[in-house]
């Protein structure tokens, strides 16, 4: 959605104690130090196991991939610190992190969580929660778009909304639906019009158009894949797990799918299977580590 390992040590067995901070720095490949930071931080709160060392949780983990993520966007380590250790000041009480999606967009940093998109730094509410910041040129590129006079192609509103997504979603939304009516078939714009909505928080929507353009191309990957994510949100995790399944039978080098049934299979205490596909997600992420 909405709008992705390694040879190394890994560990063989998950005890009641969790991961310590060297495991969890191999499995995303962040350096011990900066693990240690984001817990000083407060962005991450482990247990504490045998002789006070820190045991980390697999939601630790899928916190800390989120940090891996806005570092691998070239975001100083120290704002990501700062940004990251003020997120729970901006959440109700008892809301989980996991249940947030932490993004860049350029410089900025940027949180949803449901309906509400926010700068953790400022705590300002960002208005269009579908949209990404504009970028330098956007006025300018929207100013270019030539008049019709004559009906588009599908391929010409698909290439359009591509062109224009990070910088309009609502405009791309657009394109991609006048794409569809001019060709219900175009499976690429099915995909990409299913996932701006998943991004704008609308998972069952979402799902209707992977379907769809499943239905028109069975064997495309991202639709499989992106299906499992919406059908994931949605509650329906027996049948997410399929989905990533199928999307590595289509995919083996789907490393997210990887990811993402390590994550459930962790969450239904079934441990042999979360770390297999924990080894092959590091495997393709970092091949030369």
């Amino acid at each position: 959605m909405i709008p992705t390992a390694r040879h190394g040590k890994m560990a063989r067995t998950v005890s009641t104690f969790g991961y310590s901070a060297q495991q969890v720095a191999e499995l995303v490949d962040l350096p011990t130090l900066e693990v240690r930071a984001l817990v000083r931080a407060g962005y991450i709160v482990p247990q504490r196991g045998e002789r006070g060392a820190l045991r980390f949780s697999f939601q630790d983990l899928v916190l800390l991939r989120a940090a891996r993520a806005l570092l691998d966007e070239k975001i100083p380590a120290r704002r990501v610190r700062r940004a990251l250790g003020l997120l729970r000041a901006h959440l109700p009480v008892g809301r989980p992190l996991s249940a947030l999606h932490i993004s860049a967009h350029g410089n900025t940093i940027t949180v949803r969580d449901g309906s509400r998109t926010f700068e953790p730094e400022s705590g300002q509410s960002l208005f269009d929660f579908s949209t990404a910041p504009l970028r330098a040129g956007t006025t300018a590129i929207l100013r270019a778009q030539p008049k019709q006079t004559t009906p588009r192609s599908a391929a010409e509103w698909f290439a359009w909304g591509c062109e224009i997504e990070i910088a309009d979603a609502a405009e791309a939304r657009r394109a991609y639906e006048q794409a569809i009516l001019a060709d219900p078939a175009h499976a690429d714009a099915l995909v990409n019009l299913g996932r701006l909505y998943h991004e704008a928080g609308e998972a069952a929507e979402a799902r209707r158009l992977y379907e769809r353009a499943l239905e028109e191309r069975p064997e495309d990957a991202v639709a499989v894949f992106n299906l499992g994510v919406a059908l994931e949100d949605l509650g329906s995790v027996r049948e997410a797990i399929t989905q990533y399944r199928r999307a590595l039978r289509l995919d083996a080098g789907c490393a997210d799918a990887h990811y993402n049934l390590a994550r459930l299979y962790e969450r239904g205490g079934e441990h042999t299977r979360a770390l297999r596909h924990l080894g092959a997600y590091r495997r393709l992420v970092h091949p030369t580590k």
